[in-house]
């Protein structure tokens, strides 16, 4: 399993992109780059495109014109200036226009268009050459103004010459920032932002069945939570009472639960502090978190991939035979026939990953969805503006109702589940917590978090942390210093 494998979000609603858009490794268009174009003006009927993780098909759904209201609500947040240049280029494997099947444009975009007179020019690429093709158009001149800002984007795109920053044409003490202020601040460099934020998520959440719960006499998790009581201490004692593998009742599932673990801790292997990048492998933060890690496999807690052809069996849970699942929460954005959990709409619950008891703050993974600004952008003024539509629509509490709405409607949530994703988010907004060493190079990301069972997930199975540790700081403290040094040395 590749678990640098992303899930593509074309957002739950377009309306708000509060769930940020996340890149789909591996998939996109196929063709050479070449650019196509949408004209501009906003239709009545506003509909979307979504695009479920777990199927990735798009439907069409469209917003109700009583809603219209809500969106012109949202517009009247943003400022009022005339944009010389009204169209912005944009280099992705994925489009910001809607295909040309006849589906109506994206709110954002809507009102980018009626309050700007904008319009988005497409630049198509695949994953795999996006980076490859970037460079070809920078170097070229062609003034594409920006790009998916993803794990492996910041800061390396700074040393490569790629990405330029934004201070300029944002007010980051705007009320638009709010909600992503902290997150755009993590990727500050030199002294200035490098990063358009357009939405802070968690990267994960902890999924379990309330009829499991019921049935095995165990503590609600969220009502842990409410109570200041979820924490390492009582998700262990949960999964201790839990598993038993002789009677086929199994702890923790998944492949994504090793990151969002240790940093709820709030200290990654490699941080970005006050714009610079800083090796953590000896801190002691972070051990306590690894070694809390190591003591969830050593206790067999972790369920023992290897038994089942090294492949996870989340569809347990639906059994009562799984007690937790840590995943992104686009899980569950889908129609529940396609959950891989397989727990009825109306057991399926989320609560934050669990911090330790003595945590001064509740810190969650954080996952920034937004864009980069493109070296001899030709209209970074445009971007910015259009990054203020998504930032508009999401923060506007009557467009969040109708997300709300569409969540019931799409995904049969029950409100408990609503509400407990917007609690979930909230902590990741607060405290957003981010692992850098994916953006220094590709040496670092192949050494310390490519690997499914080494580097800094090999806690989780079965690699005590002071070998780990022992293994790799003296060539992650070097890697991490030559490239701090290149990016003293960008002007």
């Amino acid at each position: 399993m590749n678990t640098t494998m992303k899930k593509t979000l074309a957002g739950l609603s377009a309306i708000a992109l509060s769930l940020s858009l996340s890149a789909c490794g591996g998939s996109g268009d196929t063709g050479t780059p070449a650019a196509t174009t949408t004209a501009a003006g906003a239709e009545e009927q506003v509909t979307h495109e979504t695009t479920t993780a777990a199927t990735v098909e798009k439907n069409t759904e469209t917003i109700k014109e009583e809603d219209q209201a809500a969106i012109d609500s949202a517009a009247s947040k943003l400022r009022d200036i005339e944009l010389e240049n009204k169209e912005i280029k944009w280099l992705c494997h994925w489009d910001l226009n809607p295909d040309t099947t006849g589906k109506s444009i994206p709110v954002p975009l809507a009102m980018f268009q009626s309050k700007y007179g904008g319009s988005i020019k497409w630049y198509p690429t695949t994953w795999d050459s996006r980076y490859s093709d970037l460079s070809t158009y920078v170097l070229g001149g062609e003034g594409v103004d920006f790009f998916q800002r993803d794990e492996s984007s910041l800061p390396k795109g700074i040393v490569s010459g790629m990405f330029e920053p934004i201070d300029d044409y944002i007010d980051i003490d705007s009320e638009l920032y709010d909600d992503v202020r902290a997150a755009m601040d993590i990727y500050s460099f030199k002294g200035k932002h490098y990063a358009f934020v357009n939405g802070v998520t968690a990267d994960a959440a902890v999924i379990y069945s309330a009829q499991t719960i019921d049935e095995n006499g165990l503590d609600d998790p969220w009502e842990l939570y409410q109570e200041g009581n979820w924490n390492w201490d009582t998700f262990t004692a949960m999964l201790e009472e839990f598993c038993d593998a002789d009677a086929e009742m199994y702890g923790l599932d998944g492949w994504w639960s090793e990151r969002p673990l240790y940093l709820s801790a709030g200290m990654p292997a490699v941080s970005s502090v006050d714009g610079k990048l800083k090796v953590n492998l000896m801190d002691p933060t972070l051990e306590k978190a690894q070694n809390w890690m190591y003591s969830l496999y050593t206790k067999g807690l972790v369920f023992d991939k290897s038994l089942f052809d090294w492949s996870p069996q989340v569809h347990y849970m639906g059994e009562g035979k799984e007690l937790f699942f840590i995943c992104g929460t686009w899980t569950l954005m889908s129609d529940p026939s396609t959950w891989e959990c397989a727990i009825p709409p109306e057991d399926a619950r989320w609560v934050p990953v669990p911090c330790p008891a003595d945590a001064e703050e509740i810190y969650q993974a954080a996952s920034a969805g937004g864009y980069c600004l493109c070296k001899g952008a030709a209209n970074p003024l445009g971007v910015a503006v259009y990054v203020e539509c998504e930032l508009a629509s999401a923060n506007d509490e009557e467009t969040k109702a109708i997300n709300e709405q569409k969540q019931r409607d799409d995904f049969q949530w029950t409100d408990i589940l609503i509400e407990q994703l917007a609690e979930i988010n909230k902590r990741a907004q607060e405290h957003p917590i981010m692992e850098m060493a994916d953006g220094v190079s590709s040496d670092l990301s192949s050494l310390l978090t490519y690997a499914d069972t080494e580097g800094i997930k090999a806690s989780m199975h079965g690699t005590d942390w002071a070998t780990t540790r022992e293994t790799y700081n003296d060539t992650v403290v070097m890697l991490v210093d030559e490239f701090n040094e290149q990016l003293a040395a960008v002007e």
